[in-house]
């Protein structure tokens, strides 16, 4: 029969028959490094999701103001992630960062607007 290693040290493994860690730092150990290398990509669109709204927020604090598209994009906004689309009964199109959203207008400007409720 072949001995039993743990999943994270190698080190022999003693007791229960299905038993995978020598212990909890081995199995919190493994369990991070493998969701590490997981949701690598989950943190880098969690990040720019944050940065946009923070951006957002910070350019729209009475609810609803214009801005030029290129302050947002001096600020570090990245356009292609958004968490809602919404379209109006008319087709006018609203993309939303969490609770705050950006409509593109004519010349170059945006509306930004937060969500109420």
């Amino acid at each position: 029969m072949e001995e039993r290693r743990c999943l994270d040290c190698g080190e022999p493994l003693r007791g229960r028959a299905d038993k995978k860690f020598c212990d909890d730092s081995c199995r919190s150990s493994y369990n991070n490094r493998r969701n590490s290398e997981d949701s690598g990509y989950l943190r880098k669109v969690n990040s720019i999701l944050k940065r946009n709204r923070k951006i957002l927020e910070a350019l729209t604090p009475e609810g609803k103001t214009r801005v030029k598209w290129r302050t947002l994009v001096t600020e570090g906004f990245n356009f292609e992630y958004i968490t809602d689309m919404y379209e109006t009964g008319k087709g006018v199109q609203y993309r939303f960062c969490y609770e705050y959203g950006y409509m593109l207008l004519e010349d170059d400007e945006v509306l930004l607007i937060k969500r109420k409720g």
